[in-house]
């Protein structure tokens, strides 16, 4: 498909392809979580020992045995180290710094409901560990692409998006899938700064919400997904910018109108609905060409759609008087 170039101005506030050699042998990846385990290391590792009831009120119960790796959708850079992906998170509703990782252990992950409604033909709210029970988890080796320029490779768990709209059955006239993230005030001192729009709202096309690749992240590295990460629930769908993923999410709901999404609201002539990776369109202060590893501090060229382009640009043909990467 030949894509044309379109230009954005975006503002933040305050070709996968690799050889083998490079990527990180599986054996050492999970010789290393087996060790962590036998450490009690959990998720923050190293960090400093978290409040015990930090750690213990509200937990997730551990994830089911035999969750095996899907294969179709290989990662192929080396596997970000736990410590990483486990602390180095942007999460707006606990703070705007990068460490917002010990904040974020107050909120509870027990009990938690997601409610599916909309345009559908049968509405429910689900528990999470329900939800879990029902859905085919499988874990996916996925690479995330952050708007400002920093990439991760994280072997997430969860379950096709598609599996989940199928409980529901969606209805013709939908045509978009709203996300909503929790706004749990006495958890999260972010929402206490009343100039942004919350809660946060996310959203993708049901096309979008089809396609093989969106995913509904509840793990990480074997363990249930940490509060930082977005757990219990988030959706995950790595060809587009990091801020496309709603975290700890509370409510999806199937609509026929497009949503105005949380960016576009703050900034709309600087943020658009697609937010698809692309090494051609420019931040206004730093180029989009390459991302920086985080955990080796490596700068890898960046590629269009974060190298999932295989599975999902078809998504996008006539599209392309769309401001596709805004």
């Amino acid at each position: 498909m030949a894509l044309k170039r379109f230009r954005m101005h975006i503002r933040i506030p305050r070709g996968w392809e690799i050889s083998d050699r490079e990527a990180t042998p599986e054996h050492l990846v999970f010789g290393r979580r087996a060790a962590l385990k036998a450490l009690g290391a959990g998720s923050i590792l190293a960090t400093g020992a978290l409040p015990a009831a930090a750690q213990q009120a509200g937990a997730a119960p551990p994830l089911r045995d035999g969750i095996a790796r899907n294969e179709a959708y290989p990662g192929v850079r080396a596997i970000t180290a736990e410590r990483e992906a486990t602390t180095y998170n942007n999460f707006y509703e606990f703070g705007t710094d990068k460490g917002i990782f010990r904040a974020a252990q107050r909120m509870p992950l027990r009990p938690w409901t997601v409610k599916v409604d909309g345009l559908v033909d049968t509405p429910k709210e689900f528990g999470i560990d329900d939800l879990l029970a029902r859905m085919p988890l499988e874990e996916r080796v996925y690479r995330l692409r952050c708007v400002e320029a920093w990439g991760m490779t994280v072997p997430w768990i969860g379950f096709p998006l598609s599996a989940l709209l199928k409980e529901v059955g969606v209805r013709s006239d939908a045509k978009f899938v709203r996300f909503e993230t929790a706004a749990l005030r006495d958890v999260m001192p972010g929402l206490r700064q009343s100039w942004y729009p919350w809660p946060y709202i996310e959203a993708c096309t049901v096309a979008e919400a089809g396609n093989d690749l969106s995913f509904m992240v509840v793990g990480a590295y074997g363990k249930p997904l940490p509060q930082q990460n977005g757990g219990p629930l988030r959706i995950h769908q790595p060809w587009k910018y990091g801020f496309k993923a709603g975290k700890s999410l509370v409510r999806i709901s199937l609509v026929a109108e497009r949503p105005k999404t949380f960016w576009e609201a703050i900034q709309p002539s600087e943020y658009g609905f697609w937010a698809n990776v692309n090494p051609e369109v420019s931040h206004p202060r730093w180029s989009q060409a390459s991302e920086r590893l985080i955990g080796s501090g490596e700068r890898v060229p960046t590629q269009i759609f974060n190298g999932y382009g295989e599975w999902v640009a078809p998504l996008y043909m006539g599209l392309q008087r769309e401001r596709l990467w805004a």
